[in-house]
């Protein structure tokens, strides 16, 4: 079974949008998003502490989404951003897994093809060698005993 990963995505718009107006552009990306064979796809938490005199629990991040999806949905996924994002007022999104950060934004098709191939690449090929680094643990200690030669 393919491991889920996490992935944060911070939609930013252009300088004349409003936060009711980023609210509703985050909720439309994690409507296509989820029209993908996407595990989940929730609203971001912030980081950040509440204001004081703020009421407990959890900030929601305006324009931020936590998606969990199978390494295999990744490139569909970043294609559909950078397709959503078109004719949008969206100046990036800004897409975070495990550390490695993507800043999508309006390049060439091109140049945008070619950023996110490479990132997916980049993210495939760290899951591989954390993969392969927990196998070599998980077998260190298993590894057959070869008897000494007997002498005649």
């Amino acid at each position: 079974m393919a491991t889920v990963r996490s992935m944060r995505l911070v939609v930013s718009g252009d300088a004349d949008v409003d936060q009711a107006e980023l609210d509703a552009l985050t909720s439309q990306l994690r409507q296509r998003l989820l029209e993908l064979d996407i595990d989940d796809v929730r609203l971001g938490r912030s980081d950040g502490a509440a204001p004081e005199g703020a009421k407990p629990g959890e900030l929601i991040a305006v324009g931020a989404l936590a998606v969990s999806l199978a390494p295999v949905i990744l490139r569909p996924a970043l294609r559909l951003i950078e397709t959503w994002m078109q004719n949008r007022p969206v100046r990036t999104v800004t897409v975070d897994i495990d550390g490695r950060i993507l800043e999508i934004g309006h390049a060439s098709k091109d140049q945008q093809q070619h950023l996110l191939d490479l990132y997916a690449e980049a993210v495939r090929s760290a899951a591989d060698a954390r993969s392969n680094d927990a196998d070599d643990e998980s077998t260190a200690g298993s590894q057959p005993q070869v008897a000494p030669d007997a002498q005649e």
